[in-house]
């Protein structure tokens, strides 16, 4: 935001695929905020613990400490009173009672920085996000390196046989891709190859 008057609040929002450098922009954003001595505070879902548990690590070994909460609304319980700027990552994870607590902490003054994936491992929009950019003041879409061709890569490849929504994981387990480079039911696809070798595998211990 270049001009905000008095203590107004608002909601910023970068979204994109893995390996986009959400979490680097967002560390990046607060590292700047700390060293203007705001009050900041961290969040993220306890389901990722992938590099550090009470941390945000970025794919290129960033890192800002940060508080776990299993949904939005938690976060409403533990920000202060004279906090100025809240963090958060991996939105998509905490539910949408996310997009309601950071109209109230913007609606509060403080600063909200929020980073996570616009779309799934099917390219479908992954809500929340969605809604959140609907009431956000600024969204920054960033766009990784298609990890097959080299063109800018907005989706997010899921590599192993599951057709769960959530999957926490990073490079054996998900590539940035290009809109040509995408397949959004490779990860399906694997689910029924592996039904169909185990049925074999069934068939020929009998």
């Amino acid at each position: 935001m270049d001009i905000v008057k008095g203590n107004m609040g608002w909601i910023e929002v970068v979204v994109g695929p893995m390996f986009s450098g959400k979490s680097e922009e967002l560390i990046r954003r607060l590292r700047r905020a700390e060293i203007a001595k705001q009050r900041v505070q961290i969040f993220k879902p306890v389901i990722d613990q992938r590099y550090k548990k009470n941390g945000i690590v970025s794919h290129s070994g960033l890192e800002i400490d940060s508080e776990m909460v299993t949904q939005g609304e938690d976060i409403l319980t533990k920000v202060a009173a004279r906090t100025e700027v809240v963090g958060i990552d991996e939105a998509q994870f905490l539910g949408e009672t996310v997009v309601e607590a950071c109209v109230k902490l913007a609606d509060l003054g403080k600063r909200v920085i929020v980073a996570g994936l616009d779309t799934d491992f099917m390219g479908r929009p992954f809500e929340p996000i969605p809604r959140l950019l609907a009431v956000a003041e600024e969204i920054t879409k960033l766009l990784a390196i298609c990890m097959r061709c080299g063109n800018p890569a907005v989706h997010t490849q899921r590599l192993v046989a599951s057709e769960e929504l959530v999957v926490v994981g990073a490079g054996e387990m998900y590539e940035a891709r290009c809109r040509r480079c995408f397949e959004p039911f490779l990860a399906q696809q694997k689910v029924e190859e592996e039904k169909a070798a185990s049925a074999a595998r069934s068939h020929a211990a009998r």
